[in-house]
């Protein structure tokens, strides 16, 4: 179903039925009004010949500037040149029914149809709410073995319909006749229907909707002179939401802000070649780091730093108790927004243990318990739970949070895992709606043992910056869901990682060798900074690691002796202290287990002859990011680069994510 399909059809949807006096006596007048104004126009003048190619267009445009136009008479002879346009004209696809057998259209009608930007937001909301995950170029992707098992459960809204056929390729003329949209991979993308085309010079022009979107964001970080400043104090992040986010403005057109992106979110969306930790270890993870040449400059190097996570058992797992925190305000009717926060919600169901409880609580206005703890092998009273929510009313999210806690509290037992899931598009307007005071709030309950984690859906009014104070506070991830693809990623195949910790609290810290490097930058986590003196004060909050999660983390570092020096020496700045010249630096990590208030330590030094472990492709997407950002540290690297870069080292890929990623490569470059 194309654009102008879905016009018609919510047309159709929303229009009530005619009524046959009504269309005779707006005719009569839409023909009297006609007449008057061929009169009363004070430049009217005789036809002398067939009209020209335009010239309804033109007389269109000279009706709309007839300030002396009653608008009853305006409305009502648009609709006669609107029916004349249609009757005459060739219908503007194949396939498409005319319009000449069509009733016409009363005025109730008129007055009751959609905004057209209210018709496109609804189009565009269908269209994401249904992507299903993009094939890779070369190979298509395995689909996950749970996936079946998660659909099964989910017989909500897209998933309890058959599957539709795939739309063709809209119709239109190229901006650039010699730009080969084949080989870029864009063509793909228009004909499979997950994003427009470039060109839009056919299609009706509807106005941008208000983007008042807010992020969590901080200037980048700056290159630091070793011998004044060796440590670099940081805490870890697994949220992915900011990838997400990214991929779906890019897939939309949208108009992608700076702050937006978070570099160490897109390079920790995908998960790399580290060792799993052996069984029976001493820690839950292992550390992994690895040296190369930085692709955006020949005379500095990266320094990748990887934390691979254990995965306990699934099947020995404490039981699990959800509660689920819906946003069902107002703002949360759009299609990409409830509608597909329902739907993935549901996948999760497939995936736990019949022991493991499920409650759901909702705000809007006031806050409600919509289902008591069930157990999750009642899938079809929590489905039908889930399906009877509708948006309407405002937003009370600091009601909605002391509700979902205080059931968190009454559901957990010992040995067991909570943990609060958060559904909103982040407009918290009622209630707790200053970050400071929801920070508190969280905070004074991250200690009961609960967990909260969020989930963002939805455009215009999405508050990242909210969600992120959430997720960080309360001890979870955030992440960001753009269609069902990625709920399948996050809440399926990635359960375990984002509802069991394996530990609290984990902050890096890397002190560099002032005799071996000059400069250094971190490379993103400018909103996960630490003081120095924050690592060894196990009061300061940092991020969790859940069963099987990643952490990479990237320095761009500037030997001794390279021209790509950016500070001069100091005048009386004192001789470095001798050093091993072998290390480049040294790396420590510090975590508590959960539940334990003291945190443990472990120290790793960094050498350059580190073997690389799949280094390639998150540089590629560090460069990526940094050129989304408008970074000034990649000087001449371009779209093109990245592209490469990712191409040649994208290695295994059985669910088609780097391939996806380079696809989004491309259309950044031509949308730059």
């Amino acid at each position: 179903m194309n654009e102008l399909d879905k016009l018609q059809a919510a047309l159709r949807d929303t229009t009530p039925a005619p009524n046959a006096d009504a269309k005779a006596e707006a005719l009569r007048l839409a023909a009297e009004n006609f007449a008057h104004l061929q009169e009363s126009a004070p430049d009217a003048r005789p036809i002398s010949k067939a009209p020209q190619k335009g010239s309804i267009w033109k007389g269109i445009t000279s009706m709309f500037n007839r300030a002396n136009l009653r608008p009853a008479l305006y409305a009502t002879s648009c609709l006669v040149v609107a029916g004349a346009i249609f009757t005459n004209y060739q219908p503007i696809q194949d396939g498409l029914p005319t319009l000449q057998d069509a009733e016409p259209i009363t005025s109730a009608e008129v007055a009751q149809a959609p905004e057209p930007a209210v018709l496109a937001e609804r189009a565009e909301g269908d269209a994401v709410a249904n992507r299903l995950p993009q094939q890779a170029e070369e190979e298509a992707p395995q689909v996950p073995s749970s996936t079946s098992k998660a659909a099964n459960a989910a017989p909500l809204g897209a998933l309890n319909s058959q599957p539709q056929a795939k739309p063709a390729p809209r119709k239109k003329r190229a901006m650039n006749q010699s730009l080969d949209l084949e080989s870029s991979g864009i063509a793909q993308l228009e004909s499979s229907g997950i994003v427009a085309p470039l060109s839009h010079q056919d299609d009706a022009i509807v106005a941008p909707q208000p983007n008042d979107d807010q992020f969590a964001s901080a200037p980048e970080n700056a290159v630091k002179v070793t011998a004044q400043d060796p440590v670099s104090t940081f805490s870890i992040d697994v949220d992915t939401a900011s990838y997400a986010y990214v991929r779906s403005t890019l897939l939309n057109g949208g108009q992608l802000r700076p702050d937006a992106v978070r570099v160490e979110e897109m390079v920790n969306y995908f998960t790399y070649d580290y060792a799993a930790p052996a069984k029976n270890a001493d820690t839950p993870f292992t550390t992994q780091i690895s040296v190369t040449q930085t692709p955006w400059n020949p005379d500095t190097q990266l320094v990748q730093i990887g934390i691979q996570g254990e995965k306990p058992a699934v099947e020995n797992r404490p039981p699990l108790n959800l509660v689920f925190l819906i946003d069902t305000s107002g703002s949360m009717q759009n299609a990409n927004k409830l509608p597909l926060l329902k739907q993935s919600l549901s996948l999760m169901l497939g995936e736990l243990h019949p022991t493991d409880q499920v409650a759901i609580v909702t705000y809007a206005g006031s806050a409600g318990t919509v289902l008591e703890p069930t157990n999750a092998s009642e899938t079809a009273t929590i489905l039908a739970a889930l399906d009877a929510l509708n948006a309407g009313g405002s937003t009370a999210g600091g009601a909605g949070l002391r509700a979902a806690y205080a059931l968190a509290d009454q559901m957990r037992a010992d040995g067991e895992i909570s943990r609060v899931l958060l559904a909103t598009d982040g407009d918290f307007n009622v209630g707790i709606n200053n970050p400071d005071d929801m920070k508190s709030f969280i905070e004074k309950n991250r200690n009961s043992g609960t967990y909260l984690s969020v989930l963002g859906f939805g455009r215009g009014n999405y508050r990242d910056d909210m969600m992120q104070t959430l997720a960080q506070n309360g001890n979870g991830t955030a992440a960001y869901i753009d269609a069902l693809a990625e709920a399948q990623k996050t809440l399926v195949d990635q359960l375990a990682g984002a509802l069991f910790p394996i530990a609290n609290d984990v902050k890096i810290q890397v002190e560099f060798n002032p005799s071996v490097v000059a400069e250094y930058r971190l490379i993103g986590y400018e909103t996960r900074a630490l003081n120095r003196e924050d690592f060894n004060n196990d009061k300061v909050d940092a991020g969790e690691i859940g069963a099987g999660h990643q952490v990479t983390a990237l320095y761009e570092i500037t030997p001794v002796g390279s021209p790509a020096i950016r500070n001069d020496p100091l005048r009386y700045a004192a001789d470095a202290a001798p050093s091993d010249a072998t290390e480049i630096g040294s790396f420590k990590l510090r975590y508590k287990s959960p539940g334990a208030t003291e945190s443990q330590l472990i120290t790793t030094p960094i050498t350059p002859f580190e073997t690389p472990t799949d280094a390639g492709f998150a540089a590629a997407i560090a460069g990526f990011g940094q050129l989304l950002k408008g970074s000034d540290y990649t000087k001449d690297y371009s779209f093109d680069d990245a592209i490469t870069l990712a191409t040649q080292t994208k290695g295994a890929d059985p669910f088609g994510y780097r391939a996806e990623a380079i696809r989004l490569m491309k259309l950044a470059k031509l949308r730059k």
